[in-house]
């Protein structure tokens, strides 16, 4: 595992790169609006993707390296997550990139895959809407995402649960928000579906 620290304008991001062996692509993944990179669905996801043949990218925003655990304004975010996205993709040159994350982070990947030209989202228990407020929906969110997306979702999530569309595809396992009643099929899932979109681009 290497780490590096990428400046962005809102301070200073790092990236915990878990490379493998013959990478074939890059996979980003953001965490949670108050957790960390050690969530287990985002542990069992990158070791799942890099025996795959994927480097990993595990994503820390600026506030969480400032040790802050309330979660900065979405613009913030967003513009982070590109200027790392940006300084990987010199690292990493010519290879595709997967935008992904859980909750905040995976709306994280949506909202920011056509300007960051990711090939994919890939998106752990995103958050459609807070608990008891449905009518409060981030489904726009997912919908504008025109390539290929993979959610997984727990099926007691209290967040509730997207609706598929064209572009995107929904793996419901059981487990609530965190996902990590059954870790193995998050990766079963996680595994399957990245190797089928990044199949063409081989």
């Amino acid at each position: 595992m290497t780490a590096l620290e990428i400046d962005t304008e809102y301070g200073p991001a790092r990236a915990y790169l878990h490379c493998a062996e013959e990478g074939t692509a890059v996979l980003m993944l953001g965490h949670g609006a108050g957790g960390g990179l050690g969530a287990k669905d985002l542990v069992a996801v990158t070791r799942a993707a890099q025996a795959a043949g994927v480097h990993v990218a595990l994503v820390e925003q600026p506030y969480r390296v400032a040790g802050r655990r309330a979660p900065a304004p979405a613009k913030q975010l967003d513009a982070a997550w590109l200027t790392v996205a940006d300084d990987l993709s010199a690292r990493f040159d010519g290879l595709p990139f997967v935008f992904g994350g859980r909750s905040s982070g995976a709306r994280v990947a949506c909202r920011t895959a056509a300007a960051g030209q990711a090939v994919a989202v890939l998106c752990l228990a995103f958050p459609e809407h807070p608990p008891g407020k449905p009518e409060k929906t981030r489904q726009p969110e997912l919908d504008a995402v025109e390539v290929p997306v993979l959610v997984v979702q727990g099926e007691r999530d209290p967040f509730g649960r997207p609706a598929g569309g064209p572009h995107h595809e929904i793996v419901v396992v059981d487990g609530d928000h965190n996902l990590s009643a059954d870790l193995e099929s998050v990766s079963r899932a996680a595994t399957e579906w990245l190797s089928r979109v990044l199949r063409p681009l081989a």
